[in-house]
Formats: structure tokens, sequence, C-alpha cells
């Protein structure tokens, strides 16, 4: 039987509500079981793999970012310098920014073997929910072989998608997580698991990044399109220290007037600025016009999760041909 370790950050997945109709309001319970009580919780995943417990801290996945990021990149790979024969990771995460997270571990880790991040639109406690079932699926997913090579998983309502790819869609619907451009990677239909493509950009562990010795992420800002946008949001992230700012802008990647004054002033003042597009799904491309003001296209990446990239990316460059590669490749 197949070895898997289950880090629990918190999340709804982790949540107990006032009942089995509490579904929306359980976080006013602050109540969250750790990794361990989850598994005792949810005994049907020791039917499926060897699963054990990893220690970590629970919270709200708002609360997450960098700090908690290094963390379960390091804890991954002691898991797997301690654990020779361990075929795979779950972990366990609220679903507010689980595709930040994942997406941020897909360019971090350095560890081989299948992480699945998974999360629940429901609370552990929730009638119907969909917890036990996504962790299970999940420990499934961890444990088969064909993971293996295919970057940070992340899988939710029986379908499995790309950390770079996915984004939460809805509040509340359980089939919330969809790859708007290229779709899932495939299904779990009970035992079956059914894979039908890869990405073609690079991810863990064949990375650049490294996060061992990286204390903190240069500061990276969104600004958000809108009609009649001034651009103040802008001068007020440079003034803070703003090293990169990723533009939400109109699709296919255009900010408002005012905005762009703005983010064109940053752009001359050293700040790198990456035109995304609030749209949800599409590639912004180069440009001459983004070219001579020395822009950056952000391919398909959504705003958040270019702000992602471009913090690392500057930990390494700050040059638009060296981030534009980046961008490129992850």
């Amino acid at each position: 039987m197949s070895k898997i370790a289950f880090i629990g950050t918190g999340g709804t997945i982790s949540s107990l509500g006032k009942g089995p109709l509490d579904i929306v309001h359980y976080g006013a319970t602050k109540s969250m079981l750790p990794a361990g009580d989850i598994l005792a919780a949810v005994p049907q995943v020791h039917e499926v793999a060897e699963v054990f417990p990893v220690p970590f801290s629970h919270v709200p996945s708002p609360n997450i970012y960098y700090p908690e990021w290094k963390a379960l990149a390091a804890l991954c790979l002691k898991l797997v310098d301690e654990h020779p024969d361990l075929s795979g990771i779950v972990i366990g995460h609220g679903t507010a920014t689980l595709e930040e997270t994942a997406y941020a571990l897909g360019l971090l880790l350095k560890v081989s073997i299948p992480v699945v991040v998974v999360g629940s639109q429901r609370p552990l406690s929730g009638l119907a929910s969909d917890a036990s079932m996504n962790l299970v699926n999940a420990v499934r997913v961890a444990a088969d072989p064909n993971s293996r090579g295919r970057g940070v998983l992340v899988l939710l309502n029986d379908e499995i998608h790309p950390a770079r790819d996915v984004t939460k869609t809805a509040t509340y619907r359980l089939q919330t997580f969809k790859a708007a451009d290229f779709g899932m990677l495939g299904y779990v239909d009970g035992p079956y698991i059914s894979y039908y493509r890869r990405s073609e950009r690079v991810t863990a562990p064949e990375t650049e990044f490294d996060s061992s010795d990286l204390d903190a992420l240069p500061r990276v800002d969104i600004t958000y399109a809108y009609a009649g946008a001034d651009g103040v949001d802008v001068d007020a992230y440079v003034a803070a220290g703003a090293k990169g700012i990723v533009s939400a802008g109109f699709a296919p990647g255009m900010a408002p007037p005012g905005q762009m004054v703005a983010l064109e002033r940053a752009a001359k003042a050293g700040v790198v600025v990456v035109q995304a597009t609030r749209a949800g799904s599409g590639v912004v491309h180069d440009s001459d016009r983004l070219a001579e003001i020395n822009f950056i296209p952000a391919d398909n990446l959504n705003p958040q999760k270019a702000r992602i990239l471009l913090a690392l990316a500057l930990t390494r460059s700050s040059e638009r041909a060296e981030i534009m590669r980046m961008f490129k490749t992850y």
C-alpha cells in the first residue's frame, strides 16, 4: 500500500460549524481540526493508502503567504528525506488562496513525488460535505504513479487540475475550481484515475527558484482596471515601496487612461509592470506598445498568479527580456 503524508493547513476542509446545516457561517466558530483529527474523521483514507498526519499551523487561507509557502516547501523536502518510501504528499488548504499556494509551490518545491493540494467548499461537519470525498480522492491521486512529473496538482469535485491553470470561480458551488483556457488534467471516479493531458510549462522540481535562502518576496501589488480608474492606487503602491505591479487590465490587456499614466510613471521610476487581464481567461501578448513602455505581458496567467511569478522573478532579475522568458517558461 502506498505511503502518503497529509499536511493540514486549516481552511474549510478542517472546519467544524455549529451543526450540519451550518455551511456558510462556520468560520465564526474558529474551530479547525489538525491533520491527525481530520484523518480520524475520515478513516476511509486508510483504505486507499497508508496515510500519516504531519503537524502544521492551521489558519484561514487568507492568512497564508510566503512564510507559509517557504515552510511548506521545506516540510515537503524534509518528509521526502525522512521517508524514502513516501509515494506522495497531500496538503489540505482553504479554498480562498488555494490556487496561489498551489502555484507558488509549483515554482518552489524541490521534490519529485506528487504533491496534491486539496480543499472543500463545505466544512467537514456540514451536511453533504465534499471534504471527505475530496480528501480520499487527493490521497488516491497522490498515490498514483501516473501523477508523477505533472507538477503540483489541485483536487476538488473529482477533478484533477494543474496548479498553474486552475482558479476558484464561485463562492459556494462545489464545482468552483476550473481551468478556463485548457481544462482539467483528468478525473477521479472512485478507484479510477484518468489523465488526458499534460501542461507544457515547466514546474516543480525543475524550476530556477529556491525558497531555502529567501527570507521574503519583494513587494508586488495588483491594480485593477475599471471605468474611470485614475491610478491613485498605483502611486500609493510605488510610495509604499513596490518593486513590481501587475495591471489587471481590460481584455485583451489595457488599463484606463488615468491608470495607464500612473503605470507608465511607475515603470519609468524602475518598477516592473506586468500587463495581465481581468477577463478570467485568454492571453496578453507582447506588442510594440508594451515594449515601448517597458511593460511585460502576463501570457495567460491571471493577475494573482502573475503577481507570484513576478515576485519570484524579481529575486533573480529586473530585466524585461529575462522576466519575459520566465513568463513564457512557467
